[in-house]
């Protein structure tokens, strides 16, 4: 049977109290906040009136979004699957910090600034955009292809989910990362109309718990 929604979820907060920009690196798991965070996410959809049947789970291969998959695998009895076309993007600043005296005032990181359209410092904004919605449209005709009636949940990072909003929006790519909304542990929900993926809703169900958001590429 058809899927009825497709949510993109953002891991939780990340413990990083020297704000690296973490990447794709090993040993970045999630905070106290980040897995209260991770809770209050997947109880956003489990109960009350916002609640869906989620039938479909699957997260990127990083700790962090792995770690944010599991409330959602207990509160729908789900297993996770390890979807790595939702993966953080690559960045050659990974592993340095943006602070004062951080990588950018360096004159050896300002050629990796040359071209902010593609980005010249990372993953090509487009391949981004296709490799996370090539995920969603397979995870939606495996679905209309079973017995089971409810909706999907990817759980990934902030630059795969934002990337494939842009694109389905018909929005240029290119942007300032600071204008992301796209905030931790937040949920962006589409659906599928007229043959194609169209944004209905976005949600922050953890915002209240004021996490510090660092390290995202």
């Amino acid at each position: 049977m058809p899927a009825r929604r497709l949510h993109l979820v953002r891991h939780g907060e990340v413990h990083n109290p020297d704000r690296v920009l973490y990447g794709r690196m090993p040993g970045f798991v999630l905070s106290a906040r980040g897995h209260r965070m991770a809770a209050l996410a997947a109880e956003h959809l489990a109960t009350g009136p916002s609640a869906r049947r989620v039938v479909r789970l699957a997260g990127s291969p990083l700790e962090r979004a792995q770690q944010s998959a599991q409330p959602w695998a207990e509160s729908f009895g789900l297993d996770v699957r390890t979807e790595r076309r939702i993966i953080e993007p690559t960045n050659c600043f990974e592993g340095k910090t943006f602070e004062a005296s951080g990588a950018l005032r360096h004159p050896t990181s300002w050629p990796l600034l040359r071209n902010p359209f593609r980005p010249s410092w990372g993953e090509p904004y487009r391949a981004i955009a296709q490799r996370v919605i090539a995920a969603m449209e397979d995870a939606w005709d495996e679905l209309a292809e079973s017995d089971d009636d409810g909706d999907i949940v990817f759980v990934s990072h902030q630059s795969p989910i934002w990337m494939a909003h842009l694109q389905l929006a018909g929005k240029p790519l290119w942007h300032d990362p600071r204008s992301r909304r796209c905030q931790l542990s937040s949920i962006t929900s589409f659906a599928r109309i007229d043959g194609r993926f169209t944004e209905i809703d976005y949600a922050e169900p953890a915002a209240s718990v004021g996490a510090v958001d660092a390290g995202a590429v």
